[in-house]
């Protein structure tokens, strides 16, 4: 067995449902996929002592899961008084619009079209309910509406899809791009060496304990690929399907179309910077 602080980020074992920090609790939804990994993590956040809280992610259109949520918060004397998106993927975001409805709540998010009332999300902006104190830390890469949260309190940030648990994650071409994806992790670096942000608290998969340790392996990770992709090409492997094939071949073949996507957005990527 691997010992967990071997592990790029330091992943934390045990049980993924429950708290996390001093003022993160994470109810795991019941969507465990190759894609989603365990399900998603749905964070409810709120300062010890308030009975205010803040829901990030809803996850999928699950109504036992939305209403599982609302009763932990509950249970621990809460009530949900903003609801938040780090994107609009299905996982994430599809049971937000039923969410609002059993909490009463608005919806905030970057893109428009996912929000329930006037108030949006952008760069910058310092979110306080009870006491409780997030920034918004712009992440586009994985999709451009991508979003993250930094929870200085708890010297933690939650990264949606930008930064997993466990593994890597996709850059969704054509809505992703490689470029901004590099750009969000040299951000999320600057928060773990300037402001001292050491937990993870990641969309799919377990808290990871060492945030500049994973974004630096994200970082080499990408960097390593990327050159394998940009070497596939000059051995004549022209469409993505082929370095898909030539380049992720150690890879289980059921990721192979997500693994396609990320492909799509390096070969861009080479593009735009003349190297193929």
């Amino acid at each position: 067995m691997t010992d967990a602080a071997a592990l790029p980020g330091q992943p934390r074992g045990g049980v993924l449902t429950g708290p996390a920090t001093a003022r993160a609790v994470n109810v795991l939804a019941p969507n465990p996929s190759a894609m989603t990994l365990d399900g998603t993590n749905t964070w409810i956040l709120s300062e010890p002592g308030s009975d205010l809280a803040v829901v990030v992610d809803p996850g999928p259109l699950d109504d036992g899961h939305l209403r599982h949520v609302v009763a932990t918060a509950e249970q621990a004397g809460k009530r949900v008084a903003l609801t938040l998106l780090t994107h609009g993927h299905p996982d994430h975001a599809e049971g937000a619009g039923r969410f609002a409805e059993l909490t009463g709540t608005r919806v905030r998010a970057l893109d428009p079209a996912l929000r329930l009332g006037d108030e949006g999300l952008a760069a910058g902006d310092v979110i306080t309910v009870g006491g409780l104190e997030l920034k918004v830390v712009p992440t586009p890469g994985h999709t451009a509406d991508s979003l993250s949260f930094h929870l200085p309190a708890d010297q933690a940030v939650l990264t949606g899809d930008t930064i997993l648990g466990r593994g890597t994650t996709v850059v969704a071409h054509p809505d992703g791009r490689l470029g901004d994806y590099l750009d969000s992790l040299r951000r999320l670096r600057s928060l773990s060496v300037d402001d001292g942000v050491h937990t993870v608290l990641p969309g799919h998969g377990p808290v990871l304990e060492d945030a500049q340790g994973v974004v630096e392996y994200y970082l080499a990770h990408r960097a390593k690929r990327l050159a394998q992709v940009e070497t596939a090409v000059e051995d004549g492997y022209r469409t993505p399907t082929e370095v898909v094939a030539h380049v992720y071949a150690d890879v289980d073949r059921s990721l192979w179309p997500a693994a396609e996507l990320s492909v799509r957005a390096q070969l861009d990527y080479l593009e735009e910077h003349g190297l193929i």
